[in-house]
């Protein structure tokens, strides 16, 4: 059995309570919410702190405030809301497609959005990942998915953060600095490790979602068993209308970098004409040609890039039904 190292438990009731208290942790202190990542990380020993800080005292970050989304709502919250059900479909979706009703009574959006990267040699025991000499992720010098690689692989297997990126909402962080407001696209890095702009010191406090106003979103996800597997390959599409014809578009894949990939040439592919079948194959094939799944997740390489051109062009088709 996996058993947590000890620790302190904190529990703040405002933002400036919860910053003091990690700037007096310093780099033993980790910020947790519903915990459904960083404690199975602690049991693997893969993050270590001393200090742990629950967010989920904090009203603020529990709030709905119009299209602004406290980053402590759970996942189940999200994806039952009526209105998100009906304007903001693709976040309700990808919220009800994390793990199973379980985790995502627990976990929340902040969670999700800031899920650390995943791959084969480092989602292990401590023990596994010994034997192998470790891996550069964690206490290792090798990336083990790519050995000659200066930088480690791992794969960003977020369902929540291509939608995000896609429909181009924002991100608002408080930390001792101040308050600063970042785009959902530069939030990510595309590095295993150094996966997010956000310091360790921030707190990612709210979400503010694009009103509804002549666009659509889908999300669609691959994975081997469909009531709890991360994502080996996430989809979402979004469409700015012109009356019939596309104005605008952002494809976005999750689960084959180390960060939510927008590949501008796909959404390009679509613009300015009505969305038929030969657009939708050209931006399923300018979607395959950036996307380059890594040994280090589930299914066949060639396979999993395959499907690529398969699930750009199903959220296109279905964003063309709903039209």
């Amino acid at each position: 059995m996996l058993r947590l190292p000890t620790f302190r438990y904190l529990q703040p009731r405002s933002l400036r309570e919860a910053l003091a208290m990690k700037a007096d942790a310093g780099p033993d202190g980790m910020f947790v919410a519903g915990g459904t990542d960083l404690y199975p990380n602690m049991k693997r020993r893969h993050q270590e702190p001393r200090v742990v800080i629950s967010l989920m005292g904090i009203e603020e970050l529990r709030r709905l405030d119009g299209w602004n989304v406290g980053t402590c709502v759970t996942l189940s919250a999200l994806s039952s809301l009526p209105t998100f059900q009906r304007s903001q479909s693709a976040v309700a979706g990808a919220a009800q497609l994390v793990s199973t009703p379980l985790l995502r009574n627990m976990g929340t959006l902040g969670g999700n959005l800031c899920l650390d990267t995943r791959c084969n040699y480092y989602n292990q025991s401590y023990e596994w990942r010994k034997s192998i000499d470790f891996c550069m992720k964690k206490d290792g010098a090798i990336c083990w998915v790519a050995p000659s690689s200066p930088r480690c692989w791992a794969v960003s297997s977020s369902d929540v953060a291509p939608v995000m990126v896609a429909i181009g909402a924002e991100y608002r962080l408080v930390g001792p600095q101040g308050e600063r407001l970042v785009p959902a696209g530069r939030f990510y890095h595309n590095d295993g490790i150094n996966y997010l702009t956000k310091q360790p010191d921030e707190i990612l406090v709210d979400v503010r979602l694009p009103a509804p106003n002549g666009w659509d979103a889908v999300y669609h996800k691959l994975r081997r068993r469909g009531s709890f597997d991360f994502p080996v390959l996430g989809v979402a599409a979004w469409i700015q209308w012109n009356g019939k014809k596309v104005g605008e578009a952002r494809i976005v894949l999750g689960g084959v970098a180390s960060y939510p990939q927008e590949v501008a040439a796909a959404g390009a592919a679509l613009e300015g004409a009505p969305l038929s079948d030969e657009a939708i194959a050209a931006a399923a094939d300018a979607a395959y040609q950036p996307s380059k799944p890594m040994d280090n997740t589930d299914f066949d390489l060639s396979w999993r890039k395959q499907m690529t051109r398969v699930y750009v062009k199903r959220a296109l088709e279905e964003l063309r039904a709903r039209h």
